[in-house]
C-alpha cells in the first residue's frame, strides 16, 4: 500500500510539473503556440498533451484564440499581475479598442495613471494618413489631454494647486479653471481637449470602470481638429458607450472567475 501511494504522489507531481511546463511555455511566448508546437517543446506525447491543455483551458489558465493556438487565460489577464494588472487587461480592451478605431478613423488609447502621470497602455492606429501620434511612450501634462482630465475628474489623479504649465494659447491656465471643466466633465461623462496640447490636435475621452464601480482609466480618440472639431460631443457619446462595454466586460470575466 506505502509503494501504491508514493507511486500515486510521484505521478500527480510529474502531472504538475507538465503542466507548469506548459503554462510556462504559453505565458513567456511572444505570440500564441499551437497544440502541435507546444507537444513537440515539452516531448509530451499527444493525448497526454491534449489531457493537460483541456485541464488548464478548464480552470482558465490558458485559452486559445480564434485559430486554436494557446495563451494565457484570463486567470494572468484579470489576477495574476497584481502589481500591473493592466498590462495583462489589455489584451481584453484590444476589441473595444479595434471597435472604436473602426467608428471613428482616429487614433484610440486606453491610460491609466501612474503616479501623477498618465500612461497609455494600449493603442489602435488612425487609418488615416495624416493621424495622431505614437502616444505610448509620450508624457504629456495631464490637464492638456482628455484622457488627463477624465482621471482628474475621477479622482485618480489630485488635482495641482496653482497655476498650469500652458503649452498653447488654449491650454487650461490655473487649478480653478481645471476644478471648473471637472464639473463639466462629471455631468457630460466624458472629457475633451480642444487644441490645449497642440494646435490642431483635439481629444475626447470616457471613462472605465473596473469591478467596484470606480473609474479605473479612460478610453480616448485623438485627432485632427479638422476632422475631430465638429464631432467631439458625438465621439464623446461613442466613448461613453464603449467604456461602458468595457467596464461591463472586465466585470462580467472577474464574476466568471468567482471573484468577489
Amino acid at each position: 500500500m506505502s509503494i501504491q501511494r508514493s507511486t500515486a504522489g510521484s505521478n500527480g507531481a510529474q502531472a504538475i510539473d507538465r503542466a507548469a511546463r506548459l503554462v510556462a511555455l504559453v505565458v513567456e511566448a511572444d505570440e500564441p503556440i499551437s497544440f502541435t508546437d507546444l507537444a513537440a517543446e515539452t516531448g509530451l506525447a499527444r493525448s497526454t498533451t491534449s489531457r493537460l491543455l483541456t485541464a488548464l483551458e478548464t480552470n482558465h489558465l490558458l485559452e486559445r484564440d480564434a485559430s486554436g493556438a494557446y495563451l494565457s487565460g484570463p486567470l494572468f489577464a484579470l489576477y495574476a499581475a497584481r502589481h500591473d494588472p493592466w498590462s495583462q487587461v489589455v489584451r481584453l480592451a484590444e476589441p473595444i479598442l479595434q471597435k472604436v478605431g473602426v467608428e471613428t478613423g482616429e487614433t484610440v488609447n486606453l491610460a491609466v495613471p501612474r503616479g501623477d502621470t498618465v500612461v497609455q497602455i494600449a493603442q489602435v492606429n488612425s487609418t488615416y494618413m495624416l493621424g495622431a501620434r505614437d502616444w505610448m511612450q509620450a508624457t504629456v501634462p495631464p490637464h492638456c489631454s482628455a484622457l488627463g482630465k477624465v482621471l482628474y475628474a475621477f479622482d485618480l489623479l489630485a488635482v495641482p494647486e496653482g497655476p498650469l504649465e500652458q503649452l498653447t494659447d488654449r491650454s487650461l491656465a490655473t487649478s480653478a479653471a481645471l476644478a471648473e471643466e471637472i464639473v463639466g466633465i462629471r455631468r457630460r461623462g466624458y472629457a475633451v481637449a480642444r487644441e490645449e496640447l497642440e494646435i490642431g490636435l483635439d481629444a475626447v475621452a470616457a471613462p472605465v470602470h473596473g469591478r467596484d464601480g470606480n473609474v479605473v482609466a479612460a478610453l480616448g480618440v485623438s485627432g485632427p481638429s479638422a476632422r475631430l472639431g465638429l464631432q467631439l460631443d458625438e465621439i464623446g457619446q461613442l466613448l461613453r458607450e464603449n467604456g461602458s462595454s468595457l467596464s461591463q466586460l472586465l466585470r462580467r470575466r472577474m464574476r466568471k472567475e468567482g471573484v468577489a
